[in-house]
């Protein structure tokens, strides 16, 4: 993924043709669907030849995934809670409403579906570790309380693990009791 500080070589890159290249990615992953975006319906969404979409990115996955990083850092960082349980069930939380709900979610299901038959989308998906890093940073803070915690990677995955499932197989996310629960069983398996 092409970003400020590995940009390809030519003319430096506009912040302003940057954004709109972002924000109509966004806007046709909502219209059309993954599947029927293209580099060129996204440089003529934009405003912005479609050489300047290329020197920038080299798909429209990259472009994507670059669109959500902000909204995923804001979307997914939650205040620390002195109570181990609140803390990590405001994450799972916020977890489950950003992959059910937000726009930004909308595009990440749209890579995690894409990467399944793509295995360029799967390591450019796998390689952003969105999730995986949000969940790391809460796990982090709990890890005190939490002796019996297996290793960060592991971990992450038994707490993003069941809310990922329930986007991909089910119409609703899951219940704040079931959040609950989901958390507290965690932490209990944890702490001996």
């Amino acid at each position: 993924m092409a970003t400020d500080a590995t940009a390809k070589m030519g003319r430096p890159r506009s912040e302003r043709a940057r954004r709109a290249v972002l924000h109509a990615a966004d806007d046709l992953l909502v219209d059309v669907g993954y599947a029927a975006m293209t580099m060129k319906g996204i440089a003529e969404r934009a405003g912005v030849g479609r050489q300047t979409v290329y020197r920038w990115w080299t798909t429209k996955a990259e472009i994507l995934l670059e669109a959500i990083i902000d909204d995923v850092e804001e979307e997914l960082t939650t205040p620390a809670l002195p109570d181990a349980v609140d803390d990590l069930l405001t994450y799972v939380r916020a977890l489950s409403e950003f992959l059910m709900t937000s726009p930004a979610g909308l595009a990440y299901r749209a890579l995690v579906g894409e990467a399944q038959h793509d295995p360029a989308v799967r390591d450019l998906v796998h390689a952003a570790d969105l999730l995986g890093a949000s969940a790391r940073t809460v796990l982090d803070r709990v890890r005190p309380v939490a002796p019996a915690m297996p290793s960060p990677k592991l971990a992450a995955a038994q707490v993003v693990g069941p809310v990922v499932y329930r986007m991909l197989t089910a119409p609703a996310e899951f219940s704040h009791e079931e959040l609950r629960e989901h958390v507290r069983h965690l932490l209990t398996s944890w702490s001996s």
